[in-house]
């Protein structure tokens, strides 16, 4: 397999860390440009990242010594020398858009861990088990950016990892109703606990924008592409809560679901469905993919985070305590790890994807 140089737009951050970390011995991929804000611009990584690096794993020793561009100064020199870039900077919405769209017009492909280009019509937001078709939509949104090479693909939110894809080979039942409340770590607020002691011992009921994420993005996941666009789909319908708890890494889900009268699946089936679950991204053995992607525990106290968040290195989906219940069809626990599967890996994923299918050039 060929050999992509790669860049990582805002890389002192902790996704851009864990990219870092990710990306240090990746067959396919090697990381040749880091760029940060104006503030880190010239530093090299270890003077820029040293003393807020939140990774158990050191800094790459191979990136250590490379000198930070500026993620917005010097778009044209760092898309001279890479292939892709991966994005996951701190910014406005409008400014990560404009940026994003900035390196894709240089010519330079961006694979997003942000959210400002989740619901642009020909973006495609994928989870390479459940839609890798999506990616075709690219050759139209080239055209709209006026571009031969560059385009913008995005990963979903890192919570609905932890849920939507129980669900998803479920929908062929008729899938009518979701309620998912989802217990999600700190690190998905790029915090640990010395830099968030407040969490210690609490728990928060709230995070901005996450519940209308977690209410809509599925729904593109599970849309398809009709001409130029991809319309989301208009079932099921879902409702959530997002809850920040005192854990690491790792995010948790308690789902409740409800099926088409006449379509409800037994219990033993829908575990076999889980079970034999396999995506795109199975069938092209990706180097980053899990060789079984759903992992259902009988143990009526599993999943649990400190024992299932690192499974098939934090790429796979735990899911446990499926039952019935009395208000909806059946509920379920769900846990992904947030910063691997649900960030940082699902986008490397992505990458992989997008470069086992030709479109990395």
């Amino acid at each position: 397999m060929k050999q992509w140089n790669v860049g990582i737009i805002g890389a002192t951050g902790m996704v851009g860390q864990r990219f870092a970390t990710l990306l240090e011995n990746h067959p396919w991929f090697r990381v040749t440009a880091l760029a940060a804000s104006g503030r880190s611009a010239g530093k090299t990584y270890e003077e820029a990242a040293g003393s807020r690096w939140m990774m158990e794993r050191p800094m790459p020793e191979s990136m250590k010594d490379l000198v930070l561009y500026d993620a917005t100064k010097d778009i044209e020199t760092i898309a001279s020398q890479v292939d892709f870039v991966f994005c996951a900077v701190n910014m406005k919405k409008d400014e990560i858009r404009a940026l994003e769209e900035a390196y894709a017009k240089a010519e330079c492909p961006v694979v997003s861990n942000n959210s400002a280009h989740r619901h642009t019509p020909d973006v495609p937001m994928v989870v390479p088990e459940i839609n890798a078709d999506h990616i075709d939509i690219i050759p139209a949104q080239r055209k709209r950016l006026g571009t031969e090479k560059g385009f913008i693909a995005v990963k979903s939110n890192c919570s609905l990892q932890s849920y939507v894809p129980a669900l998803s080979p479920l929908r062929e039942f008729g899938l009518t109703k979701v309620l998912a409340c989802t217990y999600q770590a700190i690190s998905g607020a790029g915090k640990n606990f010395e830099t968030w002691p407040e969490m210690v011992d609490n728990l928060i009921p709230y995070i901005g924008g996450e519940e209308e994420k977690s209410e809509k993005e599925p729904l593109k996941l599970w849309g398809h592409i009709e001409g130029d666009r991809i319309v989301d789909t208009t079932t099921p319908s879902i409702t959530t809560q997002c809850l920040r708890v005192p854990v690491t890494d790792g995010h948790t889900a308690a789902v409740f679901m409800s099926f088409e009268e006449g379509k409800k699946p037994s219990i033993e089936t829908i575990k076999e469905i889980w079970a034999n679950y396999a995506g795109e991204a199975q069938r092209l053995e990706l180097p980053s993919a899990p060789k079984q992607f759903l992992h259902y525990f009988e143990e009526p106290d599993r999943p649990q985070i400190k024992t299932e968040r690192n499974l098939e290195n934090g790429m796979a989906v735990s899911i446990g305590r499926l039952r019935e219940d009395t208000q909806y069809d059946y509920k379920f626990v769900c846990m992904s790890h947030n910063t691997l599967r649900g960030a940082a890996g699902g986008a490397v994923l992505l990458a992989e994807l997008l470069a086992a299918k030709g479109y990395m050039g």
